[in-house]
């Protein structure tokens, strides 16, 4: 085997190896450093909490004209 296939062969060989090991776990003496994610996660609830808390906001008088219009409906029909 000449010397150019032995060290393709090599170098393959250690990408291989490279490629297969664990990563380096972070250093645990720090805390990571907080992101903007985060703040979007914020928003991203609150978009979608806000309707939600407007129909919340609705629900009693939707109920109220539903009960009214059954007590009228009992009144029309005689029940």
């Amino acid at each position: 085997m000449t010397t150019f296939p032995r060290s393709i062969a090599l170098c393959a060989l250690l990408l291989c190896a490279a490629a297969c090991s664990k990563p380096e776990p972070p250093p645990t003496d720090q805390p990571p450093e907080p992101q903007a994610q985060a703040q979007q996660a914020t928003e991203l609830r609150d978009a979608i909490q806000r309707p939600i808390d407007r129909a919340k906001a609705v629900e009693p008088q939707v109920l109220d004209a539903a009960r009214q219009q059954q007590a009228d409906i009992d009144a029309q029909t005689g029940g």
